[in-house]
């Protein structure tokens, strides 16, 4: 295992090292082939034990000497418990599992959250470009040895899938829509027959990778993707598709957000010293301009970019950032129009009009509502339009 110490963004398997080590020992009920736990201690990472402190049963000490005899499990995806029981069923049978959603709604997180428990690592990942290759799903070749020794199975260089083959791990596939529809195909037959044949060994008999016990796949697309290279039916048939969807309520969205901002300030050896008023008025912008509506039931034109939650965070650390290192005198409400240009304004430039005209309209209604926050955010609208 790691350590957090000068670690900027800890894996799961480091970060929360104890919980795993405790959680392998508290459920000694039957594991799926594979698997460091059982499915439900899987379950039960994910979603938390809901605040309750969790005990090892007795004689479980023995068997993990250095996991804590009680612990509270935090909860690290807010979302539908029956999806990521879904998940995990999933990837104890033999098909992939395939996470779809839209951007910034955790997809990723979760893959890692259930590659740490179910086997120990979430580094086995492939990152999903239009630049993969073949290799990087297969196997490539040390050229040093394979020009001193010709074709050896000590000159393969082993893919991150590759090795989770031979580990009988789980390995990660991200944006898996981004590969070229030639290079998604390479997972078919491994997928399908749990084996990777190395043509290049092949002499009288072919030398073939078998997959270990516990081998399995867990890949993620993003909705916005859909047609950047389309997945062939031959390969969707081997993925259980599973949607992400954005979290449904604005509470937990709001305490999502202040958990993430904090985690990201105590990493900069500093507090979040942010209003809960100030991370409320974030959140309900970004989920005004998400859904097209405000909670009131006024219409807002979207704009093209994702109001993510995931950007929600960042512009939530980032006025948390300045108020730890740039102190002053000023509200910090007033940093959220640069930020939120910032985020709006990536992708079309037709989206800062439609920021602008959701201040003229949900904004100002909120501030002609003398809602304090709004009636200053509504204040602030000139910083709109340097």
């Amino acid at each position: 295992m790691g350590t957090l110490r000068g670690m900027q963004a800890p894996p799961p398997e480091v970060l929360f090292e104890d919980e795993l080590r405790f959680l392998e020992a508290w459920d000694p009920g039957r594991r799926p082939r594979g698997f460091r736990m059982t499915a439900g201690a899987v379950v039960t990472f994910v979603m938390g034990s809901g605040g309750e402190a969790l005990k090892l049963p007795k004689g479980a000490a023995g068997k993990k000497k250095d996991a804590p005899q009680s612990l509270v499990i935090s909860p690290k995806f807010v979302g539908s418990r029956a999806l990521v029981e879904r998940s995990v069923v999933t990837l104890a049978g033999e098909r992939g599992l395939l996470l779809v959603g839209e951007p910034g709604t955790a997809k990723s997180m979760l893959s890692e959250m259930l590659a740490a428990a179910i086997s120990g690592t979430s580094a086995l990942t492939v990152q999903g470009t239009a630049g993969t290759t073949e290799d990087q799903l297969r196997y490539g070749w040390n050229y040093a040895l394979l020009l001193a020794k010709g074709p050896h199975p000590e000159a393969i260089v082993p893919s991150p899938v590759l090795t989770a083959m031979r580990r009988g791990s789980l390995a990660r596939i991200e944006e898996v829509t981004r590969c070229l529809p030639e290079v998604q195909d390479a997972l078919v037959s491994i997928l399908s027959d749990r084996r990777l044949a190395v043509p290049e060994l092949s002499g009288n008999d072919p030398h073939v990778e078998n997959a270990e016990e516990g081998f399995n796949v867990i890949a993620t697309a993003n909705l916005r993707d859909r047609g950047v290279s389309e997945m062939s039916a031959a390969l969707k048939r081997r993925f259980n598709f599973e949607t992400v969807p954005p979290i449904a309520e604005a509470r937990d969205e709001i305490a999502l957000v202040k958990a993430r901002a904090s985690r990201m300030l105590e990493r900069a050896e500093a507090k979040l010293e942010v209003d809960d008023a100030v991370l409320e008025a974030i959140v309900t912008v970004f989920r005004d301009l998400r859904l097209g509506r405000t909670e009131e039931g006024y219409a807002v034109e979207k704009p093209g970019t994702v109001m993510s939650t995931a950007e929600a965070v960042s512009v939530a650390s980032s006025i948390g950032l300045s108020a730890a290192f740039l102190p002053s005198d000023r509200d910090l409400l007033g940093l959220l129009p640069g930020y939120l240009t910032g985020v709006v304004t990536k992708d079309d430039p037709k989206d800062h009009g439609r920021l602008l005209a959701y201040w003229d309209g949900a904004v100002k209604k909120r501030a002609e509502s003398k809602l304090r926050i709004w009636q200053t955010l509504y204040e602030l609208r000139g910083l709109l339009e340097r």
